[in-house]
């Protein structure tokens, strides 16, 4: 008998650079990556990166490498996603927030340098709004203004979820779509529509979203995720919370982005003097993937510097 494939049971640069384990929670099976940095950055502080809608940690694959040598860094698979348990429950901002905050209580130990990309943002900034003593700067890739279709997936995705919507009661169905919708071709072309740089589209990153929708339970939990986008109570109010935030923040934006506009980023960085923005030329909407040396320095940099001050 064959074992089932999952990310982590691919070789890749992750497996060489950092660790892989299971963590459980509320009986779910939880996928995390972690590397320690070498002994005179041990006692920086910890960074957790939280990956976007329909992708996973595997996607950070320049970034852990690289950011572990300055820090402690742990990265997590959401529930539904990745190699993470596929879970039959109706998923929000709060539910993903809950998961992230009780792994940096139960697993990091202490508050961390909180950074996600796109939906993965969004929780970051719930996490950071609804449990500030956890976080110690927070950083966002993108943020979607409002938990909707547009803001939170795109592309092929966005095809799918419309499909998905109008077949969410027929499981064979579904079955089909995602058969169709997980072959390699077909997501390179559509990886292709999101990203600017051409050669990140490689066999890896395709294998980063062909894999996931393999896992058993995995049409299931695409009919609860169409269904949670639905429901009002999806996520608070990103404008309200990021108002609110008391922490330095940091607002990263790809000049070209083709999901979420840039034109966005000056308005959402307004609503508070303590969020920094700052824009990278050249890439969309998966900069960090895109231009990695750039991401990683400019986020090192930002960590390393002393905080400005914060206005209550």
């Amino acid at each position: 008998m064959t074992s089932p494939t999952t990310l982590r049971s691919r070789p890749n640069g992750l497996s060489q650079a950092g660790h892989q384990r299971i963590w459980y929670w509320r009986g779910w099976r939880v996928r995390y990556w972690f590397a320690t940095p070498p002994e005179a950055n041990a006692n920086a502080t910890p960074i957790v990166l939280i990956h976007g809608f329909g992708a996973n940690l595997n996607q950070w694959r320049h970034n852990l490498p690289e950011l572990s040598q300055s820090a402690p860094v742990y990265a997590l698979d959401l529930l539904g996603f990745g190699d993470t348990e596929k879970a039959a429950t109706l998923y929000g901002a709060d539910l993903w927030a809950s998961q992230v905050g009780d792994f940096i209580q139960a697993v990091v130990g202490q508050p961390v340098v909180l950074v996600g990309h796109s939906l993965g943002a969004l929780v970051a900034l719930t996490v950071s709004h609804s449990r500030p003593t956890l976080v110690h700067k927070l950083a966002m890739i993108t943020v979607p203004l409002q938990a909707s279709r547009e803001d939170l997936v795109a592309g092929w995705v966005d095809v799918l979820a419309r499909r998905v919507e109008s077949m969410v009661a027929n499981p064979l169905l579904i079955r089909l779509i995602l058969s169709i919708f997980r072959r390699p071709g077909t997501l390179r072309r559509a990886l292709g529509g999101i990203y600017l740089v051409a050669d990140r589209v490689d066999e890896e990153l395709v294998e980063t979203f062909a894999v996931p929708p393999c896992d058993r339970g995995a049409p299931r939990t695409l009919c609860y995720l169409v269904r949670s986008r639905t429901e009002p109570n999806f996520s608070s109010s990103v404008k309200t919370m990021l108002a609110e935030l008391n922490l330095p923040t940091l607002l990263i934006w790809g000049q070209q982005d083709r999901v979420i506009p840039v034109n966005m980023a000056k308005d959402l960085a307004a609503l508070s003097p303590n969020i920094e923005l700052q824009t990278l030329p050249e890439v969309g909407h998966c900069l960090y993937d895109e231009q990695p040396e750039a991401f990683n320095r400019l986020l090192l940099d930002w960590v390393q510097a002393e905080p400005r001050p914060i206005d209550s």
